[in-house]
């Protein structure tokens, strides 16, 4: 169930499809980058370039591969390169999402901001409401990790609004139910939350089904509406077990545990939390069994 698709491997598929079959070693050079072989893909670069400059594909590979390294002067010197060698405006709009990534990567979110800012005006310059609605997600991504809530929540607005589809949509409401979690706005964390699960129970994933499942049962708790919070959890345990979502399973469990916790059922808590660690150790997953730990810290 532990599917999840970047959205920089979107982009990269985007990218490759793209690529005309006379540029097959550019191909090669993205397959190089995609699969964490960034020296590779920066020799095929640089060969391509070495007999045209312009190269605006070849260009495009190298900048991912320096990102890749952690060059991220020449990354983004190459990203600018790449932009002034194309015409093409959604091509322009790509590279500026690159670009925006490249800082993101490097840890340098304000810098990124400029970039996903001209990539929302690129969108829309050439009508791309799927790609401006990206940007927005994106800008909205770096506000949240720079604890602008209000800044992001207003990014994350603008990016509901462009949905096209229940999906989109589904995605866009936990985003604002995120941002209002944080922002201790309870009531709407928990609206925008109702509206993610319903979306992504009719047209998700089962990732996003449990995911905003478990959240959902978050957000019931902490507005200690606990018998909706543990009924919603009990059904994404079911669903992980049906499915072999081991991970999901997990998650769910500790939410149950806090629900059980804080009703004064510390043996069903203490019992869900051993069962959670249990499988997070039978699954060797440590980043998990570490989350646990975290979320259940001085609980029992």
């Amino acid at each position: 169930m532990k599917i999840q698709i970047t959205l920089a491997l979107m982009l990269n598929i985007l990218f490759i499809n793209n690529i005309n079959a006379e540029e097959f070693n550019i191909a090669t050079c993205n397959n190089a980058v995609d699969k964490r072989n960034p020296d590779a893909a920066l020799t095929l670069s640089n060969a391509a370039l070495a007999s045209n400059k312009g190269n605006k594909d070849a260009l495009i590979c190298k900048g991912r591969a320096l990102s890749a390294l952690g060059n991220l002067p020449e990354a983004t010197a190459t990203f600018k390169s790449a932009r002034e060698s194309s015409q093409d405006i959604f091509d322009k709009l790509i590279i500026s999402i690159l670009s925006g990534n490249a800082y993101v990567q490097a840890k340098q979110y304000t810098l990124a901001i400029p970039d996903y800012q001209q990539a929302v005006t690129d969108a829309q310059a050439s009508k791309n409401q799927k790609f401006e609605r990206i940007a927005h997600n994106l800008i909205g991504d770096v506000y949240l990790k720079t604890i602008q809530y209000d800044k992001a929540l207003a990014s994350y607005t603008l990016a509901n609004q462009l949905s096209a589809n229940d999906n989109e949509r589904g995605e866009s409401y936990e985003n604002l139910a995120h941002t209002h979690h944080l922002l201790n706005q309870n009531d709407l964390a928990l609206e925008y939350q109702i509206k993610a699960y319903f979306m992504h129970e009719r047209v998700g994933t089962l990732d996003q089904y449990a995911h905003s499942g478990i959240e959902l049962g978050r957000y019931y708790t902490e507005a200690k509406n606990y018998t909706s919070a543990e009924n919603t959890l009990n059904k994404i345990i079911q669903l992980a077990k049906e499915q072999g979502g081991a991970y999901y399973e997990a998650q769910a469990k500790y939410m149950l545990a806090k629900v059980k916790a804080v009703t004064g059922d510390k043996a069903s808590a203490k019992q869900l939390v051993a069962e959670a660690q249990q499988i997070a150790i039978s699954t060797q997953d440590a980043e998990l069994e570490q989350e646990i730990k975290q979320e259940t810290q001085g609980m029992l």
